[in-house]
């Protein structure tokens, strides 16, 4: 059990749960070096080609590129003899003419394609539609339109043509609502619909089931509840509690949640909301009804912590004796928590007997492994380093997975080369890579093996040779025709037909969650992609761990996690201003994992979540006199200055910079004053901060992670790893 977060894992910055091990080193992709699968040239680097994906397609090979630079590639290939080949080319030239607002152009690539393309029909008729529309034909437009409903009534795309058909033909926008209710077109219908006539709720449900981060969803709520609450179940509750939640409006979303069936989530989030909203007293009863009602959940866990913040000590000690009693699930929690408050305490010493029953009861626990390792950050503190390796030893041995194991494994190495044991340091390093190869002691290890990854004082000045797959392997869930418009790059029909197919949202499979990341990552949804990616390591039944396992094992997975959203604008800014592209990739993946338009509440904003007086600083620096900080040029020019400004107040120390950016310069001087000149890697682990720790350590893991996916050296020094 544990309290809080891990420091750093695969994914997410700061997990829900420990990291577990994804796999050797990068997984079984690394193993493609062996197999011959690199391939092609791209400005300098090497295409990786994914090893499900081998030689596959050509025309899905062109299907990454722009349009204009295919054009010709296709044009050679439509014109060839008959095949799938040939049919996919035509197809992506009509699509690209249609862009490009060339109708009759994409009319000529479309004639007859659906009798040998027919997985794509409905598609092609779709196109058709498009290029008569592009061209001005609207007759003909209409026509096409009436011929979709005739022909493939079942096929989402029938929701295009009842949504065009229906603003001259109102009820054909019903027809959509009982036909397509998931699909993008019926939600804008839902939404239309709800604006002007609010006294339908069963609509709202609709919007709440699959389209719950719709604008205006509050106010949506808002209005259908005022008049309609009496007529609200459960389900209804539970999902209105969500979206309250989630737009941080905690009274409403614990009054939404306490009308919800009782989860161990939700029972959470009310005793959390209460407290958030200044209920103590309220508060306090929330979180009992929590650890009571659900003692074996991570919740419980959670709570228990957040909980013990709110009361006296002497009440906190009489709780956590019952819980110790009461709760078997929590009790190693429960005798961490209360060893820290008798340390605090008049009589210190009765801290020790607490902890040893720990260590003996809970040996394997998280929170035996948080006791040790404040044992040995005490022995290194005193310069007693056999007294750290030691303890950290018993962490790798005792709890491995959990989220101590990779940082107990690299001091491990740190330790062992201050013993004078430089072998075993060498080895332990090694064992970080190789066992815990996402993480951002596989860095700091990589680095004290002189790898050439840059080390704080010389991140900023490399900029990474790198490469991309070189095509996109097929999603493990969703149609043939999903797949086919995924694979060939039509995103936009991609997710519209995902909308429509995916309707087990409530308790997806591993391989629907995975799909729901790639298109919504494919559609610019990066934020809500990356999370949806990096939860499966949530997943608690053994099968659903077992296919999580599986597919962490893959390329694909990695590549999810850590996309080039805005590479060409990172790479053109952060040349500008010095910086490491890849590194200025990691801390914008951290910031706001890629959503361009995201908000904190502590007003910044963007990609690179500035705060507004500070963008207006840089602003007037660069004589940018506009500028939009939702817009993605703009924030990365205004963020890579700031950047390039905290590195130069610290002599080109990516490490001082990034901690910086987070915390302001300000803080970070008065920790350089107060620790003096001591070890860089003993330095992060001792920032006050707990958020600027985690800060520092996921912008470089980050960072790490573009690194051993797409740099080619990198790529080999790992393999050679693994074959050893």
């Amino acid at each position: 059990m544990k309290l809080s977060p891990p420091i750093i894992s695969k994914g997410r910055s700061q997990p829900k749960k420990s990291g577990k091990k994804a796999g050797l080193v990068a997984g079984i992709g690394l193993c493609a070096l062996a197999l011959g699968l690199w391939v092609g040239t791209k400005s300098g680097g090497l295409f990786l080609q994914n090893s499900q994906t081998q030689a596959r397609s050509g025309v899905q090979v062109l299907a990454l590129q722009p349009a204009a630079q295919r054009a010709r590639q296709l044009e050679a290939i439509a014109q060839g003899s008959p095949s799938l080949e040939r049919n996919r080319a035509r197809y992506l030239l009509a699509a690209d003419s249609i862009e490009q607002q060339q109708g009759k152009k994409a009319l000529k690539w479309l004639e007859g394609l659906e009798e040998s393309y027919s997985e794509m029909a409905p598609y092609i008729a779709l196109k058709r539609y498009q290029a008569y529309e592009t061209s001005g034909e609207r007759a003909k437009a209409d026509e096409t339109l009436n011929n979709i409903l005739k022909s493939y009534p079942k096929s989402p795309v029938a929701a295009e043509a009842l949504y065009v058909l229906g603003k001259k033909q109102p009820q054909l926008w019903q027809q959509a609502i009982e036909r397509f209710p998931s699909h993008p077109r019926t939600i804008e219908i839902i939404r239309q619909s709800l604006k002007q006539d609010r006294d339908r709720p069963e609509l709202l449900w609709l919007l709440l089931k699959y389209a719950p981060n719709s604008p205006g969803i509050v106010s949506s709520i808002d209005r259908v509840a005022a008049k309609h609450s009496a007529q609200f179940k459960p389900e209804n509750w539970e999902a209105i509690g969500q979206i309250y939640w989630q737009n941080q409006i905690y009274d409403r979303a614990v009054a939404a949640y306490s009308q919800a069936p009782s989860t161990p989530e939700r029972a959470y989030r009310i005793a959390r909301g209460l407290e958030l909203t200044d209920k103590k007293p309220a508060a306090n009863t929330a979180y009992r009804v929590l650890i009571d009602g659900f003692p074996k959940s991570e919740e419980a866990a959670i709570g228990l912590g957040r909980f013990l913040k709110i009361l006296e000590p002497t009440e906190a000690l009489t709780f956590l004796d019952q819980a110790s009693a009461k709760y078997p699930d929590l009790a190693d929690e429960a005798l961490l928590a209360k060893g820290k408050i008798l340390e605090k305490s008049p009589q210190p010493q009765l801290a020790e007997p607490v902890y040893q029953l720990l260590v003996k009861n809970y040996s394997r626990s998280e929170a035996a492994a948080e006791y040790r390792w404040s044992l040995a950050q005490k022995r290194a503190a005193t310069g007693d380093f056999q007294g750290a390796w030691e303890w950290a030893k018993q962490i790798t041995e005792q709890n491995p997975q959990g989220k101590y194991g990779p940082r107990a494994k690299f001091w491990l190495g740190k330790w062992a080369n201050r013993l004078g044991k430089a072998d075993e340091g060498k080895t332990a390093f090694q064992q970080t890579i190789a066992q815990y190869p996402w993480s951002y002691y596989a860095w700091r290890s990589a680095v004290h093996l002189g790898w050439d990854v840059g080390d704080f004082n010389t991140v900023r000045q490399l900029n990474p040779q790198m490469s991309f797959p070189s095509e996109r392997s097929q999603p493990p869930a969703g149609s043939a025709t999903l797949k086919e418009l995924y694979q060939i790059g039509q995103d936009r029909d991609a997710w519209t037909l995902w909308q429509a197919e995916f309707t087990n949202r409530q308790q997806p499979t591993v391989a629907e969650q995975f799909t729901d990341g790639l298109m919504r990552l494919a559609s610019g949804r990066y934020k809500s992609g990356i999370d949806l990616v990096a939860q499966l390591e949530d997943r608690e039944s053994p099968k659903e761990q077992a296919q999580y396992r599986k597919l962490s094992q893959q390329m694909d997975y990695w590549y999810a996690l850590y996309p080039l959203p805005y590479l060409d604008i990172i790479q053109d800014r952060s040349q500008q201003r010095q910086l490491n592209p890849l590194l200025v990739m990691g801390l914008i993946r951290q910031e706001s994992r890629f959503e361009r338009g995201i908000k904190s509440i502590a007003g910044a904003v963007g990609l690179m979540q500035l705060i507004p007086t500070t963008a207006a600083e840089e602003a007037k620096k660069l004589n940018l006199d506009k500028y939009a900080l939702d817009n993605p040029s703009n924030n990365i020019q205004l963020g890579t200055a700031y950047l390039a400004h905290t590195h130069d107040l610290h002599k080109d120390n990516s490490m001082l910079a990034v901690a910086s950016y987070n915390a302001g310069p300000g803080n970070v001087a008065k920790w350089l004053r107060s620790k003096g000149a001591i070890d860089p890697d003993e330095f992060v682990e001792s920032i006050p901060f707990d958020e600027t720790q985690w800060y520092v350590k996921n912008v470089f893991g980050n960072y790490w992670n573009y690194l051993r996916l797409y740099n080619p050296d990198v790529f080999l020094q790992l393999s050679k790893l693994e074959k050893n």
